[in-house]
């Protein structure tokens, strides 16, 4: 029976002792024709299985090759060898699937790049670094459940499909069954969506933030966990166009709340990867150290990614005002020297990913929750403060890339929402049943919006956030 097998990290931990186990896994590498390095994706190190001489027919030893899947028998012995305790001495060798190890196209022993793993994004798993990574995805995506699980929230599950646009972007996949080539028209000669399948407009999902909002004031606590889309046009290492969105929404919540809770929420998810994948995490931190040995000295990382995991969970995140950080900005020797390449052009300007940066990576040297930024650049659902001229909005900015959490404090109060919508020409008539929530019991409520794959990335220390997710959705790409 296959489901019999032993798992290589679990077999690993054991102390030898002449017990007769069977593994199953995919061949890594097979020299002398005698020892094979069997992997099977439980973790990165390989169990070492002994082939005596003169057991084995040739036949089975020569379909022996990088990536073949086998099913051994034997029996667990200490090892002679250096850099590892135990061997599997082979009496039963089965091969479960061949590999033509000319053809395969990762071989491991000329270390492939990224990018061209990104390519063979299919087989990229079988790779130590994305072995790791996505082992630390699991532990990650397992935490956020068991956090908000463990505080008595709610998980919803949100629409993909949707007629709004909670961010207002306007840049989204639209959904639709209409004939491309000659689709309906109405009199003025605009496509008439009333022949369309759900009667209307739709797109794929930005957020499930404004129906999170709804089970909100019912539930008091709730938190959505799923893929997001924008159809930005962008190229960059930090942009995806399908993505995972971790959003919390609570009643009864100030802004202040909710800061505690994100800052809460971003320790607990990276102290449970430290406690459950401290092996993977040591791997990758070793990754980025030999990575980053090719840059020059004032391009590297100051701390390890352990000590940065470590730094991150021993301090109380910076707290300072969108204004409060206008002002360092404005001041600070980096502008002056003019080295940002978007200037600071002083209060009212869109913070950039440099300049959020700057404040976590070069002033503060931790991460640093930013409020209170001016209205005309935040969403139409954000708290108006009482002096008129911002909102309760919060960012939360993490070293190696910006922004990592983006949440406020909601508007509650049915008519400074709907003077703000009508500013921002919002079709209120389209959000009657957003407006409904605060007709009906309205109250004070937060939440905030965390971008899974940059935290992951975050965590892992990886510089292309196309490496965290399985099989990256980019403009032009979507080849798996």
């Amino acid at each position: 029976m296959f489901n019999k097998r032993i798992k290589v990290k679990e077999l690993l931990a054991l102390e030898p002792n002449n017990q007769e186990v069977t593994v199953m896994g995919w061949v890594r590498s097979f020299r002398n024709n005698q020892f094979i390095a069997l992997n099977d994706g439980s973790t990165n190190n390989n169990i070492q299985i002994v082939a005596e001489l003169g057991r084995f027919d040739e036949d089975i030893l020569k379909r022996i090759t990088t990536s073949a899947s086998l099913k051994v028998s034997g029996v667990i012995v200490s090892s002679l060898g250096k850099g590892q305790k135990m061997d599997l001495k082979a009496t039963s060798i089965e091969i479960l699937g061949d590999s033509d190890a000319e053809k395969y196209p990762i071989q491991l022993r000329n270390r492939p790049t990224l990018e061209y793993l990104r390519e063979v994004a299919h087989f990229r798993f079988r790779t130590n670094t994305f072995g790791a990574v996505f082992r630390v995805r699991h532990s990650l995506a397992f935490s956020v459940h068991k956090f908000f699980n463990d505080k008595g929230f709610v998980y919803m599950h949100t629409p993909i499909i949707t007629a709004s646009d909670a961010e207002g972007a306007g840049e989204m996949f639209r959904v639709t069954t209409l004939p491309f080539e000659n689709p309906p028209k109405t009199e003025d000669g605009s496509i008439n969506f009333k022949e369309d399948f759900f009667g209307r407009n739709t797109n794929l999902t930005v957020s499930g933030q404004l129906e999170g909002e709804l089970a909100a004031t019912a539930f008091g606590d709730i938190y959505t966990f799923g893929p997001t889309f924008r159809a930005e046009n962008s190229n960059t290492a930090r942009h995806l166009a399908e993505f995972w969105m971790i959003e919390p929404e609570m009643a009864f919540c100030d802004l202040e709340d909710n800061a505690n809770l994100a800052e809460e929420f971003i320790k607990y998810i990276i102290k449970y990867a430290m406690d459950n994948n401290r092996e993977d995490l040591e791997f990758l931190a070793q990754r980025l150290a030999d990575e980053e040995k090719q840059l020059p000295q004032d391009k590297r990382s100051e701390m390890s990614l352990i000590e940065k995991l470590e730094f991150v969970l021993n301090n109380n995140f910076e707290r300072l005002t969108y204004t409060e950080a206008i002002d360092i900005l404005k001041e600070s020797n980096h502008n002056k020297k003019k080295k940002f390449q978007y200037p600071v052009t002083g209060w009212g300007m869109d913070l950039q990913s440099e300049h959020e940066r700057y404040l976590v990576e070069k002033h503060f040297k931790k991460p640093v929750i930013l409020t209170n930024y001016p209205k005309e650049i935040k969403a139409f659902y954000m708290r108006q403060n009482d002096d008129g001229k911002t909102v309760a909005a919060m960012d939360i900015l993490a070293p190696g890339i910006g922004e990592i959490v983006g949440g406020s404090q909601r508007e509650e109060r049915l008519d400074k929402l709907e003077q703000r919508m009508k500013e921002m020409n919002v079709p209120a008539d389209q959000l009657w049943w957003y407006l409904d929530t605060r007709r009906f019991g309205t109250v004070p409520h937060a939440g905030f919006g965390l971008g899974f794959e940059r935290m992951v990335q975050f965590v892992t220390g990886m510089n292309n956030i196309r490496d965290v997710i399985a099989f990256p959705r980019t403009p032009k790409s979507a080849e798996f």
